[in-house]
């Protein structure tokens, strides 16, 4: 029988020519921007995708064997593309894609307004084991909202007109180290309106100090929107 391999000490970045050795040291920006769902027929999709009263934001066509089209969901950084001859994959055949809101609820009425047909709410109780689809907690749906309304623990799912299967998650708080303190994101006008507000407040206060009119308002603004989101320490 094979025996166990004793642990190994932990891998360190070893730099060589002002380079990282380590993969993943280095950290180079990566950014999901596109999820390719398979579609047979794309028309179909493009009406279906827009009901969802998601921006459509390109669309390309190639005499008959070629079309493509990419939408984008309010408020996300990734798009989703489809068309003909661009997967291989088979129609339907996309699972598990998750969609995060800040309030399942509204975004439920939202859909089922447009006329989507969508899920009721359900969270897990735990047991992962069931005859349920199966979604980021196993194969078990318990009808209605996690009891205590956590964060990430209540969903709701819907299907294109091909059977691409999509998830609502309410995430109302992020778990530690879930933000990039790198990026700064509003989710909608009214919130980076708030932040511009504050920002201003702040400035006056800051020329009061000075004495002076700040020429540079432009960058304090924005030096002072992005510490205040990733928790640094604000300009004075």
């Amino acid at each position: 029988m094979a025996q166990p391999e004793p642990a190994k000490e932990p891998t360190k970045a070893v730099r060589k020519d002002g380079a990282t050795s380590v993969a993943g040291a280095a950290k180079a920006a990566m950014k999901l921007e596109v999820i390719v769902i398979p579609v047979s027929d794309v028309s179909r999709a493009k009406e279906f995708y827009s009901r969802l009263g998601w921006r459509l934001d390109a669309e390309f066509t190639a005499g008959d064997d070629f079309r493509i089209m990419q939408f984008t969901p309010p408020g996300s950084g990734c798009s989703v593309i489809f068309g003909k001859n661009v997967t291989a994959a088979a129609p339907g055949s996309a699972q598990g894609l998750y969609l995060v809101v800040s309030d399942l609820e509204a975004a439920r009425k939202e859909l089922l307004s447009r006329g989507i047909e969508v899920s009721d709410a359900f969270h897990s109780a735990g047991k992962v084991i069931g005859t349920d689809e199966p979604y980021l907690f196993g194969r078990v749906r318990v009808s209605g909202p996690d009891p205590d309304h956590a964060s990430y623990r209540s969903f709701a799912s819907f299907k294109d007109p091909d059977g691409n299967g999509w998830l609502l998650q309410e995430v109302t708080t992020r778990l530690p180290g879930r933000i990039d303190s790198a990026t700064t994101n509003f989710s909608s006008v009214s919130d980076l309106a708030s932040a511009l507000r504050r920002a201003e407040t702040a400035h006056g206060q800051h020329e009061k100090r000075t004495g002076q009119r700040d020429e540079n308002w432009p960058e304090w603004y924005a030096t002072y929107v992005v510490a205040e989101q990733n928790g640094s320490e604000l300009p004075q």
